[in-house]
């Protein structure tokens, strides 16, 4: 088959996989709009999708995921540097690892209700995955790639600071968004119990729905175990397992707690 034809197949094909994406309806939710709507179409490209559009690997929002993170940690870090500037290196630690969390990202991303958006194969969109906390927080993340791709770190910081920063003392105070792993860290170290050793007793399930089982152990005394669909999801919720059967006194949320 000429090449020439294939071109043109493949360049129809792009053209009707962009008409899926409501660009208007995205970019008016985000109050940003874009040059390369490329780069929004591929920040709401699941992997799933690649089954249905028939993309290579890098078509995925992947990529895009891991430059967001890197541009999210840099500006929550220079926020918390310039506005608290007595706050203590651990403190500040803390508190950024609470707002980069993957709970805090997909709150903000279901309240945005961009998850209907996401481009997923029937499978994925029938298991929920448009509504999955991991998908989510990853959308928050490759859309953030995507501006900082299209519009420069400054127009980053503008989404960031919006739909994240704005509201960060709130966050900083709802007792649902606590590292758990930190305060068994620090539990543990205060106590002369050592740090806590976390290890993967069992991973299963297909590669877009990893499910993980994790043991945490303190010492040689007690342990707990917890699954999730990432490894570090499963770490947290065993950690505030482990908290709630050694500390009571630190009167965490009094539910099965899921954090994310």
């Amino acid at each position: 088959m000429p090449k020439k034809f294939l071109r043109k197949i493949s360049s129809l094909f792009k053209s009707s996989r962009s008409t899926e994406l409501d660009f208007q309806s995205i970019e008016s939710i985000i109050n940003y709009r874009f040059y390369d709507h490329s780069l929004l179409l591929m920040a709401f490209t699941h992997r799933s999708y690649l089954s249905v559009s028939g993309g290579a690997a890098h078509d995925a929002n992947e990529r895009l995921e891991f430059l967001g993170d890197a541009v999210l940690d840099l500006v929550v870090t220079e926020f918390l540097y310039t506005t608290l500037p007595t706050t203590s290196e651990g403190s500040l630690s803390k508190m950024k690892s609470i707002l980069v969390s993957r709970k805090v990202l997909a709150g903000i991303i279901a309240g945005l209700e961009l998850g209907e958006f996401l481009l997923v194969n029937h499978g994925e969109a029938k298991t929920g995955g448009r509504k999955r906390p991991s998908n989510l927080a990853n959308l928050y993340e490759t859309i953030l790639g995507a501006i900082y791709l299209d519009g420069g770190l400054s127009e980053a910081r503008t989404f960031i600071g919006r739909t994240l920063l704005s509201g960060y003392q709130q966050i900083l105070n709802d007792r649902d968004f606590m590292n758990y792993k930190s305060i068994l860290l620090e539990l543990a170290q205060s106590s002369g119990d050592g740090i806590p050793v976390y290890t993967l007793v069992e991973e299963s399930g297909p590669d877009h729905e990893k499910n993980f089982v994790m043991d945490v152990q303190l010492g040689n005394s007690e342990s707990a175990q917890a699954s999730g669909n990432s490894k570090k999801l499963a770490e947290q919720k065993a950690a505030y397992r482990l908290l709630k059967k050694i500390a009571p006194q630190l009167l965490l949320p009094d539910k099965d707690y899921e954090p994310d």
